[in-house]
């Protein structure tokens, strides 16, 4: 049964203090090589995603929870709930070309929103890694998408 729907998701300061803790985390995970900031809750991996910015054109870093399905990594656009699509997202649908940094590891690839099936397929081993998706997915009218990224 999912979590009841926090009070004051769509309050402004929301978007700001989740950008807050990404460069956080961020800071901390490039510092350390992933050996801090490389786990979530309940132990969830933790990569830094990089893409460019559809209107900066600047590389843009977000720390998010990932998957790995054999040379692919996955991730979730879930923005904790929010009614809309995270910016790297976008960011990944105008140009899918990103890199991952798992530790200290850097992957070059390329990313597109997984398909129905592909998502019904992975979303149990996604819930299993993080069981919060499914909240998350429970507060948001839109289906959360799951992005695979392949190696180039």
């Amino acid at each position: 049964m999912p979590k009841p729907r926090p009070n004051g998701l769509d309050s402004p300061l929301v978007p700001r203090i989740m950008r807050w803790m990404s460069q956080a985390n961020t800071w901390v995970y490039r510092k350390s090589g992933g050996r801090v900031g490389g786990r979530f809750l309940r132990g969830a991996p933790v990569c830094l995603l990089t893409t460019v910015g559809r209107k900066s054109g600047q590389p843009r870093t977000t720390p998010l929870l990932y998957l790995r399905d054999g040379e692919r990594v996955v991730v979730v656009a879930s923005q904790g709930g929010l009614p809309r699509h995270p910016q790297w997202y976008l960011n990944l649908q105008a140009n899918p070309e990103c890199e991952v940094q798992i530790r200290k590891e850097i992957l070059e690839l390329e990313a597109r929103t997984a398909s129905a099936e592909e998502r019904a397929e992975l979303w149990p081993r996604l819930l299993e890694m993080y069981a919060d998706f499914g909240d998350y997915q429970s507060w948001t009218e839109r289906v959360i998408p799951v992005v695979i990224l392949e190696p180039r």
